[in-house]
């Protein structure tokens, strides 16, 4: 991971106040965009001018219109790859979701899936070694991912409240891409077969999901019997972690909807 300087950040938060825009500032410093618009939105934290700071609006607390299409996708990010916390820095949690660098367009879909789920809140990119933290500050997030709680998802119960289920329900589809984005993926497996006494290679394209959870796990082969998928159980030694959908009509469906990481 780059570390910055104070008085690098210090430059660029003079340059951010005085009307320089996130990219121009980055082109100048030398610095990736991801962190000058963490370093605009912890500035603009400290001093309270986030948007929806003084009073956000909640879908669970005060009844907003909540964009269910892309909640149903960062609800399965969240289970996939994310997390809720809270630290002393900060007087509200956050929800940080960890994507790997090789799939940028992944990272913008999910960035903008946390926009409309919250759209009063800003939200940032905090680059790792190899990923990019996608980060989102709001009081609500306990109201909206109830499944938060202390230690690994897989070491503890996650079942979905009745007015998640409907979401998911509504739009099973965005739930099955947003899984298959963090732990899932889309492969070409090959075998061989005699023909006309000749052996030829044989390819063919198949859907993995592995997660640890069994809940997270049933929740996702659930969601895939609703739309029409079928799918298998895949053991690795002796822990099935594996789903896996390769029948040609079955994988044509994922293709429709979901398609390889990008």
């Amino acid at each position: 991971m780059i570390f910055h300087s104070t008085e690098v950040r210090q430059k660029a938060l003079v340059l951010l106040r005085s009307g320089t825009t996130g990219a121009d500032v980055a082109r100048q410093l030398d610095v990736p965009r991801g962190t000058v618009s963490y370093w605009l939105h912890m500035d603009r934290s400290k001093r309270g001018e986030c948007p929806g700071s003084h009073n956000p609006m909640c879908h669970r607390c005060d009844g907003v219109e909540l964009n269910e299409a892309a909640y149903s996708y960062l609800l399965a990010l969240y289970l996939g790859d994310g997390h809720v916390s809270r630290c002393s820095q900060h007087r509200v949690p956050n929800l940080m979701i960890t994507l790997d660098d090789a799939w940028p367009g992944i990272q913008e879909e999910a960035e903008a899936a946390m926009r409309k789920v919250f759209p009063d809140n800003a939200t940032c990119r905090v680059r790792k070694t190899g990923c990019h933290n996608i980060k989102v500050y709001s009081k609500h997030l306990y109201c909206l991912f109830p499944q938060h709680g202390p230690g690994k998802k897989h070491e503890r119960e996650i079942t979905l409240e009745a007015w998640q289920q409907k979401i998911v329900e509504t739009d099973p589809w965005s739930f099955i891409r947003g899984l298959i984005h963090s732990d899932g993926c889309r492969i070409t497996n090959w075998t061989t077969r005699l023909v006309g006494g000749e052996r030829k290679r044989y390819e063919y394209p198949r859907y993995f999901f592995s997660n640890k959870s069994d809940d997270i796990r049933k929740l996702f082969s659930d969601t895939l019997t609703t739309v029409g998928v079928q799918w298998t159980t895949l053991a690795r030694g002796s822990d099935p972690f594996n789903i896996s959908v390769a029948r040609r009509a079955s994988v044509a469906l994922m293709d429709a909807h979901v398609g390889p990481k990008y």
